[in-house]
Protein backbone atom coordinates (compact mmCIF):
# COMPACT_ATOMS: atom_id res chain seq x y z
CA UNK A 1 0.00 0.00 0.00
CA UNK A 2 1.46 3.15 -0.82
CA UNK A 3 1.75 5.86 2.07
CA UNK A 4 0.96 9.64 2.41
CA UNK A 5 4.20 11.00 3.90
CA UNK A 6 4.63 14.71 6.00
CA UNK A 7 7.76 15.73 6.60
CA UNK A 8 8.47 18.26 9.04
CA UNK A 9 11.58 21.16 8.97
CA UNK A 10 13.00 24.10 10.64
CA UNK A 11 13.68 27.92 10.50
CA UNK A 12 16.72 27.28 8.07
CA UNK A 13 16.75 23.52 6.72
CA UNK A 14 18.23 22.89 3.33
CA UNK A 15 16.28 20.16 2.64
CA UNK A 16 18.98 17.89 1.14
CA UNK A 17 17.03 14.92 3.53
CA UNK A 18 13.57 16.02 2.05
CA UNK A 19 15.22 16.41 -1.86
CA UNK A 20 16.30 12.52 -1.03
CA UNK A 21 13.02 11.53 0.03
CA UNK A 22 11.13 13.27 -2.68
CA UNK A 23 13.63 11.40 -5.23
CA UNK A 24 13.12 8.23 -3.91
CA UNK A 25 9.47 8.50 -3.81
CA UNK A 26 9.65 9.75 -7.51
CA UNK A 27 12.03 6.99 -8.83
CA UNK A 28 10.05 4.07 -7.35
CA UNK A 29 12.65 3.54 -4.43
CA UNK A 30 9.83 3.90 -1.78
CA UNK A 31 6.58 2.85 -2.39
CA UNK A 32 4.47 6.30 -1.45
CA UNK A 33 4.64 10.16 -1.78
CA UNK A 34 5.38 13.29 0.21
CA UNK A 35 1.81 14.82 0.21
CA UNK A 36 3.18 17.52 2.58
CA UNK A 37 5.64 19.47 3.96
CA UNK A 38 5.06 21.41 7.34
CA UNK A 39 7.40 24.43 8.40
CA UNK A 40 7.84 26.64 10.60
CA UNK A 41 9.16 29.44 8.24
CA UNK A 42 8.06 30.27 4.79
CA UNK A 43 11.22 31.45 3.36
CA UNK A 44 12.98 28.09 4.56
CA UNK A 45 15.19 26.59 1.68
CA UNK A 46 12.94 23.65 2.16
CA UNK A 47 9.99 25.02 1.41
CA UNK A 48 10.67 26.13 -1.45
CA UNK A 49 12.00 22.57 -2.32
CA UNK A 50 9.12 21.31 -2.01
CA UNK A 51 7.10 24.07 -4.07
CA UNK A 52 9.67 23.55 -7.29
CA UNK A 53 8.68 19.76 -6.55
CA UNK A 54 4.88 20.44 -6.43
CA UNK A 55 4.15 19.59 -3.18
CA UNK A 56 2.47 21.69 -0.77
CA UNK A 57 4.65 23.60 2.26
CA UNK A 58 2.53 25.07 4.85
CA UNK A 59 4.13 27.47 7.17
CA UNK A 60 2.84 26.92 11.03
CA UNK A 61 4.34 29.17 13.39
CA UNK A 62 4.63 28.00 16.86
CA UNK A 63 4.97 31.47 18.28
CA UNK A 64 1.52 32.48 16.57
CA UNK A 65 -0.15 30.18 18.75
CA UNK A 66 -1.14 30.27 22.40
CA UNK A 67 -0.14 26.79 23.63
CA UNK A 68 1.57 23.66 22.43
CA UNK A 69 -1.29 21.94 22.53
CA UNK A 70 -3.06 24.59 19.95
CA UNK A 71 0.38 24.74 18.07
CA UNK A 72 -0.34 20.84 18.01
CA UNK A 73 -3.57 20.52 17.06
CA UNK A 74 -3.00 22.79 14.08
CA UNK A 75 -0.73 20.11 13.07
CA UNK A 76 -3.14 17.39 13.52
CA UNK A 77 -5.36 19.01 11.10
CA UNK A 78 -3.14 19.25 8.46
CA UNK A 79 -1.66 15.23 8.84
CA UNK A 80 -5.91 14.48 9.32
CA UNK A 81 -6.71 16.20 6.07
CA UNK A 82 -3.74 14.81 3.68
CA UNK A 83 -4.21 11.55 4.90
CA UNK A 84 -0.60 11.36 6.72
CA UNK A 85 0.99 7.67 7.17
CA UNK A 86 4.27 8.48 8.24
CA UNK A 87 6.05 11.70 9.78
CA UNK A 88 9.37 12.40 8.30
CA UNK A 89 11.55 15.27 10.78
CA UNK A 90 14.03 16.64 8.39
CA UNK A 91 15.89 19.48 10.18
CA UNK A 92 13.20 19.59 12.94
CA UNK A 93 14.68 21.59 15.87
CA UNK A 94 11.86 20.53 18.20
CA UNK A 95 10.60 18.77 20.35
CA UNK A 96 6.89 17.36 19.25
CA UNK A 97 3.32 18.51 20.74
CA UNK A 98 2.54 15.28 22.89
CA UNK A 99 -0.67 14.85 20.82
CA UNK A 100 0.91 14.33 18.16
CA UNK A 101 3.61 11.41 19.26
CA UNK A 102 1.21 9.94 20.68
CA UNK A 103 -1.56 9.83 17.87
CA UNK A 104 1.84 8.36 15.39
CA UNK A 105 3.59 5.86 17.69
CA UNK A 106 6.20 4.14 15.65
CA UNK A 107 4.86 6.36 12.40
CA UNK A 108 7.30 9.73 13.43
CA UNK A 109 11.00 9.01 11.94
CA UNK A 110 13.66 11.77 12.29
CA UNK A 111 17.80 11.24 11.12
CA UNK A 112 21.00 12.50 13.61
CA UNK A 113 24.20 13.04 12.47
CA UNK A 114 25.88 10.84 15.11
CA UNK A 115 25.67 7.44 16.53
CA UNK A 116 23.33 7.88 19.42
CA UNK A 117 23.34 7.53 22.12
CA UNK A 118 26.34 9.47 21.90
CA UNK A 119 26.32 12.81 20.81
CA UNK A 120 22.98 13.65 20.92
CA UNK A 121 19.84 15.24 22.73
CA UNK A 122 18.53 19.12 23.04
CA UNK A 123 21.40 21.08 21.19
CA UNK A 124 23.03 18.37 19.87
CA UNK A 125 22.35 18.94 16.15
CA UNK A 126 24.58 20.73 12.79
CA UNK A 127 28.12 21.58 13.24
CA UNK A 128 27.68 21.50 17.24
CA UNK A 129 27.21 17.02 16.95
CA UNK A 130 30.49 17.31 14.79
CA UNK A 131 32.49 19.43 16.89
CA UNK A 132 31.58 17.18 20.05
CA UNK A 133 32.66 14.13 18.30
CA UNK A 134 36.09 15.44 16.91
CA UNK A 135 36.97 16.98 20.46
CA UNK A 136 35.87 13.82 22.23
CA UNK A 137 38.73 12.01 19.89
CA UNK A 138 35.84 9.70 19.14
CA UNK A 139 37.27 7.01 15.80
CA UNK A 140 33.83 6.50 14.57
CA UNK A 141 30.93 8.70 13.51
CA UNK A 142 27.68 8.79 11.79
CA UNK A 143 24.26 8.51 11.55
CA UNK A 144 20.73 7.26 12.83
CA UNK A 145 17.19 7.21 11.95
CA UNK A 146 15.14 6.42 14.81
CA UNK A 147 11.56 7.03 15.38
CA UNK A 148 10.53 9.88 17.34
CA UNK A 149 9.00 9.57 21.33
CA UNK A 150 8.63 12.36 24.23
CA UNK A 151 12.20 13.08 24.11
CA UNK A 152 15.61 14.57 22.19
CA UNK A 153 17.05 11.18 20.41
CA UNK A 154 15.92 9.10 22.41
CA UNK A 155 13.41 7.01 20.70
CA UNK A 156 14.15 3.05 19.18
CA UNK A 157 16.94 3.24 16.69
CA UNK A 158 16.29 1.78 13.10
CA UNK A 159 19.53 2.03 11.27
CA UNK A 160 22.68 3.20 12.14
CA UNK A 161 25.79 3.65 9.73
CA UNK A 162 28.99 4.57 10.73
CA UNK A 163 31.84 6.48 9.06
CA UNK A 164 35.22 6.96 10.17
CA UNK A 165 36.75 10.60 12.14
CA UNK A 166 39.54 11.17 10.50
CA UNK A 167 42.96 12.72 11.42
CA UNK A 168 42.48 16.62 10.31
CA UNK A 169 38.65 16.52 10.41
CA UNK A 170 36.57 19.56 10.87
CA UNK A 171 33.06 19.75 11.72
CA UNK A 172 32.50 20.53 7.89
CA UNK A 173 34.69 17.71 6.63
CA UNK A 174 33.01 15.15 9.15
CA UNK A 175 29.32 16.44 8.02
CA UNK A 176 30.36 16.07 4.22
CA UNK A 177 30.94 12.48 4.49
CA UNK A 178 28.07 11.80 6.64
CA UNK A 179 25.26 13.66 4.54
CA UNK A 180 25.39 10.83 2.34
CA UNK A 181 25.29 8.01 4.35
CA UNK A 182 22.09 9.88 6.11
CA UNK A 183 19.97 10.54 2.94
CA UNK A 184 20.92 6.54 2.21
CA UNK A 185 19.17 5.16 5.67
CA UNK A 186 16.59 7.66 5.71
CA UNK A 187 15.48 6.74 2.19
CA UNK A 188 15.92 2.86 3.51
CA UNK A 189 14.01 3.01 6.27
CA UNK A 190 11.19 4.82 4.55
CA UNK A 191 11.42 2.10 1.94
CA UNK A 192 11.05 -0.56 4.68
CA UNK A 193 8.01 0.94 6.69
CA UNK A 194 5.91 0.96 3.73
CA UNK A 195 6.84 -2.38 3.14
CA UNK A 196 5.42 -3.16 6.72
CA UNK A 197 9.01 -4.35 7.87
CA UNK A 198 9.12 -2.41 10.68
CA UNK A 199 8.32 -4.31 14.31
CA UNK A 200 8.87 -2.34 17.49
CA UNK A 201 9.61 -4.34 20.42
CA UNK A 202 10.12 -2.19 23.60
CA UNK A 203 13.89 -0.19 22.13
CA UNK A 204 14.24 -2.58 19.51
CA UNK A 205 13.30 -2.56 16.13
CA UNK A 206 12.84 -5.75 14.08
CA UNK A 207 13.58 -5.69 10.48
CA UNK A 208 11.02 -8.38 9.20
CA UNK A 209 12.07 -10.41 6.11
CA UNK A 210 10.27 -9.37 2.75
CA UNK A 211 7.84 -11.58 1.53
Amino acid sequence: MSINIAVLISGHGRGSNLQAIIDACKGGHIDGRVAIVIGVKDDAPAMQRARNNGIPAVEVRPKEFASDEEYGRRIMELLSEHRIDLICLAGYMRILPLEIVRAYRNRIMNTHAALIPSFCGKGMYGEHVHNAVIAYGAKVSGCTIHFVDEEYDTGPIIIQKCVPVEEGDTPETLAARILPLEHQSYVEAIRLFAQGRLEVEGRRVRVLPAD
